[in-house]
């Protein structure tokens, strides 16, 4: 099990493996096949945004994200954000760096199936960088 910090947007929760509807009704999801904390690769987490990514309307670029497993806690920094197509899958791929990924519903104030996609891009928080 994880939990996910955002502390700046007052987040809080715990991440759950996969992606199913039982799943993201009591928490966010870990995308199976992605990379997990501390591997190599793209660590890719979903919730819906009228729940529990909520606060995400509020990033901000060089937000602090960190993932707490039994073991240790890994830090991140928010890189970029982008609005997708809802099924444009690209944003699921390993991009030649390590990073943690998070995507929900767009637009927030959307009702019913929101048609696009909002998704954080964040990178290992290694040493003090450009913010």
């Amino acid at each position: 099990m994880l939990r996910l910090e955002i502390p700046r947007v007052g987040l809080s929760t715990i991440v759950l493996e996969g992606v199913g509807s039982r799943t993201l009704r009591v928490a966010i999801g870990h995308v199976p096949g992605t990379s997990w904390p501390g591997q190599p690769g793209n660590v890719v987490i979903v919730g819906h945004r009228d729940t529990f990514f909520r606060p995400l309307r509020k990033i901000r670029l060089c937000d602090e994200v960190s993932l707490e497993t039994a073991d240790h806690t890994y830090h991140y920094r928010v890189s970029a954000f982008e609005i997708v197509d809802r099924d444009n899958l690209s944003v699921l791929r390993f991009h030649g760096k390590d990073e943690l990924t998070l995507i929900t519903c767009y637009p927030f104030s959307y009702l019913g199936p929101a048609p696009k996609r909002f998704v954080i891009h964040a990178e290992p928080l290694l040493a003090k960088g450009k913010c």
